[in-house]
């Protein structure tokens, strides 16, 4: 098991989100793991001077690049999901059976969850 965050969840922690920052701190105690997608990292990142809670937390997180074959699997997803957010499907694409995904749109990602029928918590930042 481990935990995905999508681009909500580094929006929440740069925010300095109680919430998200409460689950960041018992992901680490039970020693899950955590891990992105490198578009979403692509997304938040600006510029680590003025970003230093998400500087703070990015070397914790195991950053899931694009790699052969994604891409095409990528858009798979969207056509069969209906759906057009490369970053969310790229995230999804990196989740399992029994993973935490942490995200700001539940809806859109529990969609492409279960047309990849995957039986995963998705937990709102």
């Amino acid at each position: 098991m481990k935990a995905v965050l999508d681009t909500g969840a580094f929006v929440a922690i740069e925010k300095r989100d109680r919430r998200m920052g409460a689950m960041l701190r018992v992901l680490e105690q039970h020693r899950i793991p955590v891990e992105t997608s490198a578009a979403v990292i692509a997304q938040v990142w600006r510029d680590g001077r003025k970003q230093v809670a998400l500087a703070r937390v990015l070397p914790g997180v195991s950053v899931r690049a694009l790699a052969p074959n994604d891409d095409k699997r990528t858009g798979e997803l969207l056509a069969l999901a209906r759906k057009d957010d490369v970053i969310d499907a790229h995230v999804v694409l990196g989740v399992g059976d029994g993973d935490r995904v942490f995200t700001s749109d539940p809806n859109d990602i529990e969609h492409l969850l279960a047309v990849r029928n995957i039986d995963a918590a998705v937990i709102r930042t």
